[in-house]
């Protein structure tokens, strides 16, 4: 593609699939949690996920692990780089920007547990705060199906090789 293009709509349709299915269902973990993307071009990516036993990580109350809170956390983070990637390179074609994807990785993370995960659906959100050459910085939170907010969450990733 010409530098100084757009990705065309048909293009950008299959930039939006290719990052679909690697996330939901290329990452097995993401695939296992049973992550969905409901918004991924806006200024923020979203995700969302349904309560299952295997999640539960205080027996008595059915609460949510918050290993399964992290995890989220920071999976919806790397999927708002993706989308901060695919925006910046917006000249590139669907197989060049998920290449760039290979150097993805987590820093660090810090996340902050509000209320105990109590729900049986959970949505969580993420925007970029900063996408520089080499490093990304986000935020993320999720909520419960009552809206209520469980847990927000900052991350830094590394974004090139």
């Amino acid at each position: 593609m010409n530098a100084n293009t757009e990705r065309s709509s048909e293009e950008q349709h299959r930039l939006s699939l290719a990052v679909t299915d690697l996330f939901e269902q290329r990452i097995c973990f993401n695939a296992y949690l049973g992550l969905k993307v409901r918004e991924l071009w806006a200024d923020s990516v979203s995700v969302s996920f349904e309560m299952k036993p295997e999640f539960v990580g205080h027996f008595l109350y059915g609460r949510l692990h918050g290993g399964v809170i992290a995890s989220v956390l920071d999976t919806t983070g790397g999927l708002a780089v993706m989308a901060g990637i695919a925006k910046t390179h917006s000249a590139e074609s669907s197989d060049e920007i998920m290449q760039r994807f290979k150097f993805l990785g987590t820093l660090d993370m810090r996340v902050d547990y509000l209320r105990p995960g109590v729900g049986t659906h959970f949505t969580a959100d993420a925007e970029i705060v900063r996408l520089g050459g080499r490093v990304a910085v986000t935020r993320m939170s999720i909520v419960n199906d009552e809206a209520s907010l469980i847990a927000t969450g900052n991350a830094a990733f590394i974004v090139s090789g």
